[in-house]
This record gives C-alpha cells, structure tokens and sequence, in this order.
C-alpha cells in the first residue's frame, strides 16, 4: 500500500512539474486543488486536473496535491450490469420475502408436511380421476376404430357403405378428448413433482432458519 501511494505522489509530482501545470500554478495551487485520473483505450495512465469528455463515464480516481486518493468513481454500468444488479436484487427481496412468510406461517416442521401431504393428495386425487377418464375414451376409441372397419375407406370390402357421419365425428371427438385429457394429465404429474420440491424446499429452509438439525 506505502508503495502505491508513493508511486502515486511521484506521478503526482511529475504532473505538476509538468508546462501545462506551471501554466495555471496560480490555480491549481490554492487549497483544496484535486488531480484527477484516468486510463486511456491504450491502457495508459493519465492525471490532469479534469477527465477529458470521452473518459468521463469511465473508472475515475481523484487524488489531492499530495497524490493521496480521496475519491473513486466506478465506471457508469452497462445496460446488462444495470440489469443483472436489479435482477440480483428482485432475487434477494423474493428470497426475504419468502423467509418471512415461512417463519410467519408455520410453527413447526410437521406443519409444513401436513399441508404438503393434503395438497399433493389433491393432485393424486386429480391425476387418478383423469387416468380413470383416458382409459374410459380409449376404450370409447377401440370401438368406434372397429365398428369404422365396416364402412370405406377402412373395410376392403368394395360393396362396403360409407361411414356415417355420426361415426366420424364421434372419432374426432374422442381422438380430440384424449389429447386433452393426455396434456391435462402431464400437466397434473407435473404440478404434482413441482409441489413436492417446494414443499422440500420449504422445509429444509425453515430448518435452517430455525437452526434445527
């Protein structure tokens, strides 16, 4: 750090030895005179007593007459820096957030297990029924693909009459249901795995929180 700072005074000092400093000794001489300094797109060092325009929004250093650091300016952030600190911070209040309503809510443990354990019932409960529905309609299914076997275009049967239209529209309804039903029950099992690893969060961090082991 001693060396920093020397370094700091001889630059300082060369700076002001220097025919643009002598220029305005009368200025840069009264009490309280700043030198500022800045690094280039060349990656070298400059001191003067103001950052030239197009170094402004870039990492500043202001230094006293003795070449003392008495002020440091960070570089004005990029838009994604800007972006990626709000992000950081919204993270940070949701995760107090949430360390408030768990202490708030529960009591204990077995409490947050209990509501666990009826929630995921729930959703068993629904996934069961809808499991029970598809296989309702594909046995709907099976039988209508058997009875269209009796009409054109499916029997081989040239003398075989055309499919009603009450039976083709019953099988794109049916076919229709079943991928309803498919994407309900994806999405239950999913709702379902989601519960589970909230709830399992939630309790290892009540359990931290509470210091229990």
């Amino acid at each position: 750090m001693r060396l920093k700072n020397v370094a700091l005074i001889l630059c300082t000092m060369t700076w002001l030895a220097s025919p643009s400093f002598a220029a305005g000794a009368g200025r840069t001489t009264a009490p309280g005179h700043t030198v500022y300094k800045w690094v280039d797109e060349h990656g070298i060092t400059h001191y003067g007593d103001r950052i030239p325009p197009e170094y402004a929004s870039q990492e500043q250093h202001v230094m006293n007459a003795q070449g003392i650091e008495i002020n440091h300016l960070d570089a004005q952030k990029t838009p994604e820096q800007l972006a990626a600190e709000e992000q950081k911070t919204l993270e940070a209040q949701q995760s107090q957030s949430r360390d408030k309503n768990l202490l708030n809510t529960y009591a204990s443990v077995q409490e947050i297990e209990r509501l666990r354990d009826q929630r995921v019932t729930l959703v068993s409960d629904q996934i069961k029924v809808t499991s029970q529905f598809l296989e309702v309609l594909n046995g709907k299914l099976k039988r209508l693909l058997t009875a269209s076997m009796a009409y054109k275009p499916y029997s081989s049967d040239t003398k075989a009459p055309t499919m009603p239209d009450q039976v083709a529209e019953d099988l794109v309804r049916v076919r229709n249901d079943i991928r309803t039903q498919e994407e309900n029950l994806r999405e239950k099992r999913s709702e379902e795995t989601t519960m589970r690893k909230q709830f399992e969060s939630d309790v290892d961090r009540f359990k931290e929180l509470k210091g229990i082991h």
